[in-house]
């Protein structure tokens, strides 16, 4: 497998490290807007098998270029969601498989965007399935950890936990600190603008609908000694991918953000600031949202001031196997003290790159088989979950 890997912001100069100590794949080309960003990922791994290119992700005949010239067979997008589109149409015109952790944006409601939704997550992507099917080609979207490894949980829970399911819950938090910012996001701002600040969806009884952001907090005890954490509700890719391949009742996403937070997200937007559109400002094109962005230190770059634990997980609520009623959360916990030490690499990016990378690899061996545009619940949980924990980081399960 050769492999065209976009980006190398904080989850692409993750995914090198961890690719780096597996063997099924013959190469990876590391491609960035700025080369020298990308080469120095490759120079760290000091390995033969990567090398760097300079790549415009926004390019779509680019990138398709640079999947032929290399001999990629799989493209792997590791940058914001916002450049998804191009790098997917790319992929296919070039008859190459694809990957992503966040899938296609949405678009409000025009009318009544806290009630409906409008063009849903993913809905551009799904859009083209038959295109993808017709070249026998995979495009494998939301495979990060959340999307990702909790839609894959919430897959076993279906098939090996559950006779019927009442709620399937994602339910991320921590009691990670940085040292030495009054306010330093531990991901991409631009794409926690993006899911934070857009109406939240919510499937129930058979449809999607929507709220205010910030909507229904709830208390969440966390593992591992993160403890309770309040969590509210977010737009995000699991309540679109999950109820496409798992029979539940309902499926919520809610995110432990922290008051602090909220209150600085909903002050960007009430200032413009969290806008993505262009303005013209002394003569120069720029997005407050990039100005915002750029700002802020880059999340790869605070693993040595971090401190704590980070906790991805699936919580599931229905009737067991056994006929009586069940509640479980399925979770994967990161110490940003073992990953640096590991892998040089903060939880936070290290968790969202160990996913992708284990998907990889279950294709590559082919394992892991399809066609068309599917999510992380189309295929069988168990492979995954026994690799990842070869890889060193198990996961665990807790009845709740």
């Amino acid at each position: 497998m050769r492999i065209l890997l976009v980006g190398a912001g904080g989850v692409g100069s993750a995914v090198v490290p961890i690719a780096a100590r597996r063997d099924f794949f013959e190469h990876i080309v590391v491609a960035d807007y700025e080369k020298d960003r990308a080469a120095a990922v490759v120079d760290r791994a000091g390995d033969p098998r990567f090398s760097a290119i300079a790549l415009d992700a926004s390019d779509a005949d680019a990138v398709a270029a640079a999947l032929r010239d290399h001999r990629c067979d799989v493209l792997f997008n590791a940058v914001d969601p916002r450049f998804d589109m191009p790098l997917f149409r790319a992929a296919l015109t070039a008859g190459a498989h694809y990957l992503d952790m966040a899938m296609s944006l949405s678009v409000k409601h025009p009318a009544r965007p806290y009630e409906l939704p409008g063009v849903k997550l993913g809905d551009e992507q799904f859009a083209l399935a038959d295109q993808w099917r017709a070249k026998d080609r995979l495009a494998l979207v939301g495979m990060g950890v959340e999307p990702g490894l909790a839609d894959v949980f919430a897959r076993y829970a279906a098939d090996h936990l559950f006779q019927s399911i009442d709620e399937i819950g994602i339910r991320d938090g921590g009691n990670l600190t940085v040292d030495g910012y009054d306010f330093a996001p531990t991901f991409s701002i631009w794409t926690t603008i993006e899911e934070c600040l857009n109406p939240p969806i919510v499937w129930e009884d058979g449809d999607w609908h929507t709220t205010e952001p910030f909507s229904e907090p709830e208390v969440f005890d966390f593992p591992d000694g993160i403890g309770p954490v309040e969590c509210v509700n977010v737009e995000h890719e699991e309540v679109l991918l999950v109820p496409r391949w798992v029979d539940a009742k309902r499926v919520t996403f809610k995110y432990g953000l922290g008051n602090e937070f909220i209150e600085v997200l909903k002050t960007l937007r009430k200032l413009g600031l969290d806008s993505a559109d262009t303005l013209t400002v002394k003569g120069v094109q720029v997005s407050p949202r990039d100005v915002v962005a750029a700002s802020l230190p880059d999340p790869s770059t605070l693993g040595s001031r971090m401190t704590g634990k980070t906790c991805a997980g699936t919580w599931v609520k229905g009737v067991g196997k056994d006929g009586a009623p069940r509640e479980v959360y399925l979770y994967h916990v990161v110490d940003n003290a073992w990953s640096m030490r590991e892998y040089g690499c903060q939880a936070v990016v290290w968790q969202t790159a160990v996913h992708p990378v284990v998907a990889l690899e279950l294709v590559a061996t082919g394992v892991w088989r399809g066609t068309g545009v599917l999510g992380p619940e189309a295929f069988d949980s168990v492979p995954f979950l026994e690799l990842l924990t070869a890889y060193g980081s198990p996961w665990s399960m807790r009845d709740q």
